[in-house]
């Protein structure tokens, strides 16, 4: 057993415990959390006296691994932009889990990590969820496939437009996204039809409509890349018409349409924020958007979409959150708790509660209020991956 005493426990479901106690098993799993817990013989205890102890953070939109740093830009795998209907790609083959951006993400106690194809396309391909730590890509997976990634705006337009090749424009990228949802369903009334009948020859297999299918039967989100109002909205209507799960992915002018978002229940990822406005997209770039979200009654998380802002900063993104009007506890879910519920993995992290794995972050200092407080320990199933005592 391993404990960790004495430090200030922020649960982030069950409050904050002053002083705390968690215990950690030797499968790497947390066994009990509590302001005053007996420990066995022999247990291995961490003195966290004047620290704060955090849930492992959880990035819910990257590109760790296939947006590698250092490698220039003829060598990225981020996107396959040769197609703008790719949902048979997946993130999962291009990841290279010794990408300096993992060692970063677990610098900060960043421990779980969404990665998803790049924006190229209008159906991109399909994301999956690892922990930062690992030299065996296939061993550090949580969730594969984690949804099917769209994009909507000026990405896929300006790939294609070049090339005088759709989609040129907004109407051409929703189009292409709906008649490949189309197209998809009625290969699945085929295979369906083909199961009742023996005298029916089923479709060919066909990799990029069963990607499709995934999303159309529900079993993984509609990852859905969209940064204006207008986007926004597409998104929510394209889900609406055929039933999918629509996460919006970046949301930068969400505060525009927070109503019609709460209303279809519809999460927000929010980010990157900590940049310049780099496009036309990006002219309502603010971090009050966040809040704005939060008290129209949206589930928001913040992302950092390493490595256009690079994973290292995350926790500093909830800070200047809450400066621009995100509550505290609001701020601290929407890097942990939240983008786990958001992903579907909140049985397994998010949160310091029985049960979970033991994936945290002690700090001196907090990092939403002191940009010098740094991440003493961090550790992913009850091992230490980062360790830098001050």
């Amino acid at each position: 057993m391993i404990a960790i005493v004495n430090g200030t426990v922020y649960t982030a479901s069950q409050g904050v415990l002053e002083p705390g106690t968690i215990l950690i098993d030797d499968e790497g799993l947390i066994t009990a959390v509590g302001p005053d817990l007996d420990l066995a013989d022999g247990t291995e205890v961490i003195d966290a006296s004047g620290l704060n102890v955090f849930p492992g953070f959880v990035d819910a939109h990257t590109h760790l691994g296939i947006w590698e740093e250092g490698v220039g830009r003829a060598f990225l795998d981020g996107n396959e932009a040769t197609d703008p209907i790719t949902p048979h790609v997946r993130a999962l083959d291009a990841l290279n889990p010794r990408d300096r951006g993992l060692a970063d993400a677990r610098s900060v106690g960043v421990t779980t990590a969404c990665v998803t194809p790049g924006s190229a396309n209008a159906i991109c391909g399909q994301a999956v969820i690892i922990k930062t730590a690992g030299e065996v890509v296939d061993r550090m997976v949580v969730r594969q496939p984690a949804g099917l990634k769209m994009a909507l705006g000026e990405n896929p337009k300006s790939v294609y437009k070049p090339r005088d090749k759709m989609p040129s424009t907004r109407m051409g990228t929703a189009a292409l996204i709906r008649e490949t949802l189309v197209k998809t369903q009625n290969y699945l009334d085929k295979q369906a039809k083909a199961a009742g009948d023996p005298d029916k020859d089923p479709p060919d297999e066909d990799l990029k409509l069963e990607a499709v299918a995934l999303a159309l039967r529900g079993e993984v989100q509609a990852r859905i890349h969209a940064h204006r109002a207008d986007d926004i909205l597409t998104a929510l209507r394209l889900g609406e018409e055929f039933g999918l799960q629509v996460v919006v992915e970046h949301c930068t002018e969400g505060h525009k349409v927070a109503g019609e978002l709460a209303e279809a229940g519809v999460p927000a990822l929010v980010g990157p924020t900590l940049g310049s406005r780099s496009k036309v997209e990006l002219r309502e770039l603010s971090f009050a958007t966040p809040g704005e979200l939060a008290r129209a009654g949206v589930t928001v998380a913040l992302i950092s979409d390493h490595p256009f802002v690079p994973i290292q900063y995350l926790p500093l993104c909830g800070g200047l959150a809450i400066r621009e009007g995100l509550d505290e506890e609001t701020a601290l879910r929407a890097l942990t708790l939240t983008p786990a519920e958001i992903l579907g993995i909140a049985d397994r992290v998010g949160s310091l509660e029985p049960g979970k794995d033991a994936d945290l972050a002690i700090y001196g200092g907090h990092p939403f209020y002191d940009v010098q407080a740094r991440c003493e320990l961090a550790m992913v199933q009850g091992q230490v991956v980062h360790e830098n005592w001050g």
